[in-house]
């Protein structure tokens, strides 16, 4: 991260979640994906921050958020960042993310918050029943799909080793130099933090709420942009199903570049990105 970004806390609805601040101008929330953190999106922060004040929070369960007992649903996240603005009291706000992180700024937007002025969604993480993320690869479908088996998911989950984690993470990036070692460390490492463990298995056992978003996006007024990144996890009919659903959306595809577009296409990204957030995209 950037020397002007340190550590901070924000106290919502009883729980602790990091963030970093970066820049100055108009609020720019800026939302990771799911078994990841917000470092995953820090690439983009630096060219961001020259535009707007961005916030980068790690969700609960993530990083080095607090993991209480809740039903990790897509209600429960998009509930906490609803929280998160008006904690800080932001206003105006443009608010972007990767994955679920792309389907939370959707959700509010449907439910009409009043702080969000235009919503940025990044590779939304809304098909194959919110198990996308078994796409990555076959030994990410094989750990997935034994973790949402009960019991056996909280015996295997703990145990998971560093290079098991790196090699289901490495299915995110259209190519594996892209992917720090550093990076899957940390995210490796703060999944074994307290209470991690029982949150992304309640994330993976409740991943059809994701896809059951999508049924609320007909009622989103404001403009949205859609990027896919070409190698995604989603399919062309996925993504067309999902721009169906939306009235006022413009769509970019960026070549070459994976579900973790922070990573493989960091500067094209955030170019996009600040386009439409100053001037809007026909």
């Amino acid at each position: 991260m950037p020397s002007t970004s340190p550590t901070r806390y924000a106290d919502v609805a009883g729980m602790r979640l990091r963030y970093v601040m970066a820049g100055a101008g108009p609020a720019l929330v800026l939302l990771h994906t799911l078994r990841t953190q917000l470092e995953l999106v820090a690439p983009i922060i630096p060219p961001l921050a020259r535009h707007f004040t961005v916030y980068a929070p790690d969700h609960p369960g993530h990083g080095h958020s607090d993991a209480p007992k809740f039903r990790y649903d897509a209600t429960f996240f998009a509930k906490t960042i609803e929280g998160f603005l008006d904690v800080l009291d932001l206003k105006n706000v443009t608010l972007a993310g990767v994955s679920i992180g792309g389907v939370i700024p959707l959700m509010l937007a449907a439910q009409r918050n009043p702080r969000l002025s235009r919503v940025i969604a990044i590779n939304p993480y809304d098909y194959a029943s919110g198990l996308g993320l078994t796409r990555s690869s076959a030994i990410a479908f094989l750990a997935i799909h034994a973790a949402r088996v009960p019991v056996l998911g909280e015996i295997m989950l703990p145990l998971t080793p560093f290079f098991l984690t790196r090699a289901i993470l490495a299915g995110g990036v259209a190519e594996p130099r892209h992917l720090p070692r550093d990076l899957s460390l940390q995210i490796h490492r703060a999944g074994q933090r307290p209470g991690h463990v029982r949150a992304f298995l309640s994330l993976l056992r409740n991943a059809q709420s994701w896809q059951d978003a999508r049924g609320h996006y007909p009622k989103i007024d404001l403009p949205v942009l859609l990027i896919w990144g070409e190698k995604d996890w989603s399919r062309q009919a996925e993504r067309d199903h999902s721009r169906a659903h939306l009235r006022n959306a413009a769509t970019r595809t960026i070549a070459g570049g994976g579900h973790f577009l922070p990573l493989d296409r960091p500067g094209e990204l955030a170019e996009l990105m600040v386009e439409f957030a100053r001037n809007g995209i026909s």
